[in-house]
């Protein structure tokens, strides 16, 4: 995680990172404010996809459901067609037309905001994913 934050030319430190991922109830475990999230979401689409000749984009101060979506597609390099599987794998249908509404400029008379439920069950199809991928690879020797 450093390594990705480094990406978004953000130096933090271990212990701050681990401080972030602590559960709520652990009396060390500090706030990430939207910054610190959109500065590590830039930094993945960085790590994922390469750096960007020229001045990096600056990280927003403040978050929403759609901003998330985007850039985790963005650092995935997700297509549509991709999206609309990953829910499947957590049995969550949405159609290719209700999907593009979340990525489209807020203003825009089809903008939709995605929902909690929208990205937690993306957020669920990623892991279900990624993690099959890793068990089946098995353990490391």
């Amino acid at each position: 995680m450093i390594t990705v934050f480094s990406q978004a030319d953000l130096a933090v430190s271990r212990s701050q990172v681990s401080n972030w991922l602590k559960k709520d109830d652990d009396p060390e475990q500090q706030p990430c404010d939207d910054r610190i999230l959109a500065c590590y979401l830039n930094g993945l689409i960085n790590e994922m996809r390469g750096k960007k000749d020229g001045p990096q984009p600056e990280p927003e101060d403040k978050l929403n459901n759609n901003i998330i979506f985007k850039k985790l597609k963005i650092a995935l390099n997700l297509k549509a067609e991709d999206i609309l599987r990953v829910m499947a794998l957590v049995d969550f249908k949405i159609s290719k037309h209700e999907l593009s509404a979340f990525f489209r400029k807020k203003g825009h008379k089809h903008y939709r905001e995605c929902q909690e439920q929208i990205l937690r069950n993306f957020l669920h199809g990623i892991q279900v994913e990624y993690r099959d991928v890793t068990e089946e690879e098995g353990p490391p020797a």
